[in-house]
């Protein structure tokens, strides 16, 4: 593989958006090797999908689109980044169990945590924002068939 892999898309901030750069995300990780049915691939399909949701739902109509940026570096290190044009950083919020929404970014860093990565903030030149995971990149072993010959 490659040294250096990178994706991208750019997606209305409508929340269709959120399914559609899950199925990117998924699916360029697929291409990269990752089996779409790989428990990871799961963790990482609902990463995206709070990243999404809040790049959708807490820009308050000031990010008209937002990017997700995809990159694998030297097939160790997995960068998912969401970057959206408003300037606010997402607050922790206290997540009373009667709550319905309010704990994304805690399910991010809990779920980025449990594969061993790390969850950034950091400011776009362009005065946004962008939030970011980085995982170990680890491509579960296929399993090796071999075929069974049958006789004439």
């Amino acid at each position: 593989m490659a040294d250096h892999l990178e994706a991208s898309v750019t997606l209305p901030s409508d929340p269709a958006s959120v399914s559609t750069a899950r199925t990117y995300v998924v699916g360029t990780l697929a291409e990269w090797g990752l089996p779409a049915d790989a428990e990871v691939a799961d963790t990482i399909r609902l990463i995206v999908s709070e990243l999404a949701t809040n790049a959708v739902q807490h820009t308050f109509g000031q990010s008209p689109t937002f990017t997700v940026d995809i990159e694998l570096e030297r097939d160790e290190q997995l960068r998912i980044g969401v970057t959206d044009s408003h300037p606010r950083f997402p607050k922790r919020l206290p997540a009373a169990v009667q709550q319905d929404n309010g704990r994304g970014m805690v399910i991010i860093r809990w779920l980025t945590a449990e594969c061993g990565g790390k969850l950034k903030v950091r400011a776009t030149r362009e005065g946004g924002k962008t939030v970011s995971i980085e995982v170990p990149w680890t491509v579960p072993a296929r399993p090796v068939t071999t075929a069974v010959q049958q006789e004439p």
